[in-house]
């Protein structure tokens, strides 16, 4: 019988640690509690540097879209003077393709969105009908509330000028 009994304790003996249990079950809760090592996971370092790349990707364009967002919704440099333009009745007739109407809208960088800007042209660059019944004839055009034009680029000093309103220094 001692025989048998001294199998068993063989039969259940740590290989890490040399203790004697008396069930293969005890054993394994052993060797699962003191000696357990992870199974080792073979890692694709290409795909994780693939992926890495990709998210870092997604989450810079992310991050450039919400700061150009942030950046449309600060106050402009011209605001109040673009407001006032406005409410003085101050129009501004223009062309997507016209370079002076480009040069006009960028003397107001981000406070061209208080301008009353009135589109002419037409998807083939034709003018539209509502211009030609104002007498459009040039761009950049700004008309007056008095009824007076100024075709082509107008300084920001004259446009002040002729609407009374403030040009803020800066």
């Amino acid at each position: 019988m001692t025989e048998n009994t001294e199998e068993n304790k063989k039969e259940h003996k740590c290989n890490e640690c040399d203790k004697n249990f008396t069930t293969a079950e005890a054993l394994e809760m052993h060797n699962n509690s003191k000696h357990f090592k992870a199974p080792k996971i073979k890692l694709n370092k290409k795909k994780i540097k693939t992926w890495t790349i990709l998210i870092t990707l997604v989450i810079l364009i992310i991050a450039g879209g919400y700061a150009l967002t942030l950046r449309e919704q600060l106050p402009g440099k011209h605001d109040d003077f673009a407001k006032c333009l406005t409410e003085a009745g101050a129009k501004e007739y223009g062309a997507f393709w016209c370079g002076k109407c480009k040069e006009q809208k960028e003397l107001f960088g981000r406070s061209f969105k208080h301008i009353n800007y009135i589109e002419c042209s037409l998807p083939n660059q034709a003018m539209n009908q509502f211009c030609t019944d104002n007498g459009i004839e040039s761009y950049p055009t700004w008309e007056f509330l008095d009824g007076e034009r100024i075709n082509g680029l107008v300084s920001l000093e004259t446009l002040a000028a002729k609407t009374n309103c403030t040009l803020e220094n800066g």
